[in-house]
């Protein structure tokens, strides 16, 4: 069990913040497959300020998902504070400084792994964001700006001295940005540098590597991330094997066609279907991911859904192709 302040995680599996994806309708649909935290994605806090629509929609919640944190990046204390207390008086369960995301336009405004560069900076950010909620605040980095600068035991440390009370540690470098692969054993360098609960995250694609993951860097639970595209059942079937329980196997064709069909509702739901449906598209494309004919299906959907039937016509696509999956198995 990780204690996050008054919230007490249920599992030590959690959803990994990713643009693009982590909305919503996907958060609600992987905690019902026991992931213990979701996290929004990265909310630019000059943004959250100005409540900019793209920002009220990612930083939403509702009561199925809790506990739910929202993710901030920024490199001002007083905007990542006062972003920090507007997502809190939204009902955010938990604050999550984002100090990792590697891509060329966040760390070009000096957020992301760029702070990894600025410990000081770093540190004035995370004190002023502590010291303007009252919930969990958490923080999730990488091993540092590059293998000549493995800072982050030290800014763990700063960040436990101020009151974070866990963090995420992507086992890569900002340099690396998501190629080679994540180093595991150097996440140990933190679990011994802290008190405070770690996460191990990179490259965890199924039960196996989530074990190894733990053993490797000793730390207190793992996030899963690109592993989920396709797979919100995969969060389950790791806490699953990390309980020592019967690994279930992946739901059948019957209850997949199901899940991407709610799921493809609710997204029509939250954002109107003339947004959803191409917003939708890669999500139906990573379920078909190992299907008979799914190159042929990915295709057709990427062409499917315009006019004033569009979402109907994609509903009738994914009938189709899951129906004659399930035909096939019988």
């Amino acid at each position: 069990m990780i204690q996050l302040g008054k919230i007490q995680l249920q599992d030590n599996v959690l959803l990994a913040p990713m643009s693009g994806v982590t909305d919503l309708p996907f958060r609600r649909l992987v905690k019902k497959f026991g992931a213990s935290l979701v996290i929004s994605e990265m909310i630019a806090s000059r943004a959250m300020i100005l409540q900019t629509r793209e920002s009220m929609k990612k930083c939403q919640k509702d009561d199925a998902h809790f506990p739910m944190a929202v993710q901030l990046a920024g490199c001002e204390p007083d905007v990542m504070a006062e972003a920090a207390r507007l997502n809190e008086d939204l009902g955010a369960d938990v604050i999550d400084i984002n100090f990792g995301c590697p891509v060329k336009k966040v760390v070009n405004g000096f957020a992301g792994s760029a702070l990894m560069k600025d410990e000081d900076l770093a540190t004035r950010i995370m004190a002023a964001v502590v010291k303007a909620v009252k919930i969990p605040v958490t923080m999730k980095t990488r091993l540092g700006w590059n293998y000549e600068n493995l800072n982050s035991p030290s800014l763990a440390k700063k960040a436990e001295d101020v009151g974070i009370q866990m963090l995420t540690i992507h086992g890569r470098t900002r340099c690396q940005m998501y190629n080679g692969q994540a180093n595991w054993e150097l996440i140990s360098r933190v679990k011994d540098a802290v008190k405070i609960p770690v996460i191990a995250n990179g490259d965890i694609k199924n039960s196996a590597d989530a074990k190894e993951a733990l053993r490797l860097s000793k730390a207190d639970g793992v996030m899963i991330g690109r592993a989920c595209y396709g797979k919100p059942w995969l969060i389950s079937q790791i806490n699953s094997e990390l309980r020592g329980e019967k690994i279930e196997a992946a739901p059948p064709i019957e209850e997949q066609k199901k899940i991407v069909l709610n799921h493809f509702a609710e997204m029509c739901d939250h954002y109107g279907e003339q947004v959803a449906i191409p917003l939708a598209r890669k999500h139906i494309g990573w379920y078909s991911g190992g299907l008979r004919d799914s190159a042929t299906f990915r295709a057709a959907i990427n062409i499917t859904g315009n006019g004033p039937l569009g979402a109907q016509n994609v509903r009738d696509a994914i009938e189709k192709f899951y129906d004659s999956q399930y035909l096939t198995e019988n």
